[in-house]
């Protein structure tokens, strides 16, 4: 039987280890903080910015799927769990096949344009620029890169909170595109790579529907019987991008969530 380490195990960790074929692979997963027992899960309780706790830690792994996350959003913390971490990782464990779970932000693209997986990456905002460095530190190992777009889903239901308390505002001067994809749907991208190990070193995850933010706030709107987002106008607003999914679509890959109607409508259910 393989071994998978989850270097960072959170809600998409959970999610993924539903959805990995147990009888292939026995997982382990590294967290801060002492885990609720689960038959599925060997946990190891470790600090992934402090090597030192890692020395528990079994050193030989068929993969590794590194999707830590900061503690706070600030630049010493995206560079102390994107960069120390995975460093202090990758320096304990040896593994044939590794997995960082990146973002979109590494983008810069502000026209409505749309992107892919040679586009060209120079984001403005530091956090874009630190996962870009991560990156190339995970690609220096061989790794393959997965770049998600907004992840939500149960517990990660921002818009639907703004809404409801009237806070959720949206340009009236420009479209602004956004991309996301819904967390049982990442799980299984993050699940679908490990097997398809031919996807190429980066790989855009995000749903079939690019959408305007103001369509998908006046449609949540509608279904939460909450009055429609106030539009303002901000002369700052850039109209963001377009990811594309051909690469993952074109590996087989089916979503089960395809655009923020279905996704946000079980949410509400």
């Amino acid at each position: 039987m393989k071994r998978l380490l989850i270097a960072g195990f959170g809600d998409l960790g959970r999610r993924l280890c539903s959805r990995v074929d147990p009888s292939r692979w026995e997982v382990h997963a590294l967290r801060r903080s002492p885990a609720e027992p689960e038959s599925a899960v060997v946990f190891h309780a470790a600090d992934l910015t402090r090597r030192d706790t890692l020395k528990a830690v079994p050193t030989t792994f068929d993969a590794v799927i590194y999707q830590a996350t900061p503690a706070e959003r600030t630049p010493e913390a995206y560079r102390a769990i994107y960069l120390q971490g995975m460093e202090n990782v990758l320096e304990h464990v040896n593994c044939e096949q590794l997995i960082m779970v990146s973002s979109t932000a590494v983008y810069g693209q502000n026209d409505g344009q749309w992107v892919d997986e040679d586009s060209m990456t120079e984001p403005e905002r530091f956090n874009g620029r630190i996962l870009l460095d991560a990156e190339a530190l995970a690609c220096q190992h061989g790794g393959q890169i997965v770049r998600f777009s907004g992840i939500y889903g149960p517990g990660r239901d921002m818009l639907i909170r703004r809404l409801r308390s009237g806070q959720a505002k949206c340009a009236a001067s420009v479209v602004q595109w956004t991309n996301r994809i819904h967390a049982d749907d990442a799980a299984r991208v993050l699940a679908h790579v490990l097997e398809q190990r031919d996807l190429g070193p980066v790989i855009c995850a995000t749903d079939e529907a690019p959408s305007p933010r103001c369509e998908v706030l006046d449609w949540l709107a509608e279904q939460l019987d909450c009055p429609r987002p106030e539009r303002v106008n901000d002369t700052q607003a850039g109209a963001g991008k377009r990811v594309s999914n051909a690469r993952l679509k074109a590996s087989g890959f089916e979503f089960t969530y395809p655009d923020y109607r279905s996704g946000y409508q079980g949410m509400l259910q």
